[in-house]
């Protein structure tokens, strides 16, 4: 069975939850006898890769605009996926769920992911926000099969659309930790293994790493000794970027920009606490990865972040940056905590097998 994917600026390598999601997902599927192919933006990409890891790797050209990207480069997609006979097209995300109409009437079988209500992030103007409520409409109305990667979504889709039918919740994953040490980096960074907090995540004002900062400025005092670290950056250098690095620096945070492979994982693994403070998620990888290395987590108390189950007093209000800043002031205050975290139900082998299923479910 044929599949083309889009929707995702690439893989593997690229920074992004979709992409993480695709760039874990699809590999497995291809293991499992399935023909896929992901089409990838050509300007987050430069390996020269054709396949990776069984997967067929296209690059398309689209416009470096946030407004027009995924819009373009779906369309290019979906005609590249008529052009190779798919079986299948899965459209990941509600922006680029858009032209699901334009594929049905190509005669294509499609399949859409819906990774959260991307019209809730706040980088977006309010002609984007409607385009983008269209594009989710589109993929819960005409897609042949909807995946949701959270119970929060689901109940979104059946309360706007009335959607029940070959909807299936399955959630994100996380892979097995590389919990490693990596002294030099951490020396170049100026950190302490056990002496810092990491907040994880893209650039963007959703994330509210401003409030992780200000949380941060408001302990230093208590905090002698502990750095805030900030491993990420963003795709498009906006006005928040730019300010939330330049009080970031002015108030000695570590920026590592955006890091992976050994770098990553050595900083998941010897953090003191990771946190999230964001205001908008859908299922937040970047959180359940930190689970996985066994860290203690702090979160904004939104839906999705509550669906992962944490112990109520990992969680804050959201937008409170008092609270944010004693929930840290308390992990400061006492010994390093290993938690043991069930992450049974995020399995990417598991997540492989339950996509494997939606694929081959006739309508």
């Amino acid at each position: 069975m044929k599949i083309v994917v889009t929707g995702t600026r690439g893989i593997p390598g690229v920074m992004g939850g979709v992409e993480t999601h695709c760039e874990e997902l699809f590999p497995r599927l291809a293991v499992r006898g399935f023909d896929v192919t992901v089409v990838r933006r050509s300007a987050y990409v430069a390996d020269g890769l054709g396949e990776w890891r069984g997967v067929r790797l296209v690059d398309v050209e689209s416009p470096r605009k946030k407004s027009l990207e995924a819009i373009v480069h779906t369309f290019r997609a979906i005609n590249e996926a008529k052009r190779v006979g798919a079986d299948i097209l899965h459209i990941h995300a509600i922006g680029p769920a858009l032209l699901v109409p334009y594929a049905k009437a190509l005669g294509m079988r499609v399949v859409f992911t819906h990774h959260g209500p991307d019209y809730d992030r706040d980088k977006w103007g309010r002609a984007a926000k409607a385009m983008l409520k269209l594009g989710e409409r589109m993929g819960c109305m005409f897609a042949d099969e909807v995946i949701v990667i959270s119970d929060v979504i689901r109940n979104l889709i059946k309360r706007k659309y009335n959607r029940t039918q070959h909807v299936h919740l399955i959630y994100n994953g996380v892979s097995q930790p590389e919990m490693c040490d990596y002294p030099e980096y951490f020396d170049e960074l100026g950190i302490e293994k056990g002496r810092y907090i990491l907040g994880m995540c893209r650039f963007v004002p959703e994330k509210n790493l401003h409030h992780l900062v200000e949380a941060f400025i408001k302990i230093k005092n208590e905090a002698k000794g502990i750095n805030l670290v900030l491993a990420g950056d963003t795709d498009f250098e906006d006005e928040y970027s730019r300010g939330l690095k330049e009080m970031a620096r002015k108030n000695g945070v570590v920026l590592t920009g955006f890091v992976k492979g050994r770098k990553l994982h050595s900083l998941l693994t010897n953090c003191l606490c990771y946190c999230l403070p964001s205001s908008h998620e859908g299922l937040p990888i970047a959180l359940l990865e930190a689970m996985s290395y066994g860290v203690k987590v702090i979160v904004s108390d939104i839906p999705a972040n509550i669906e992962v189950g944490l112990n109520k007093n990992d969680y804050f209000p959201v937008g409170d940056v008092d609270a944010l800043a004693e929930k840290l002031k308390i992990i400061i205050e006492h010994p390093l905590e290993h938690i043991c975290y069930d992450m049974g139900k995020y399995d990417w082998e598991e997540i492989a097998n339950q996509v494997a299923r939606v694929y081959r479910n006739p309508k």
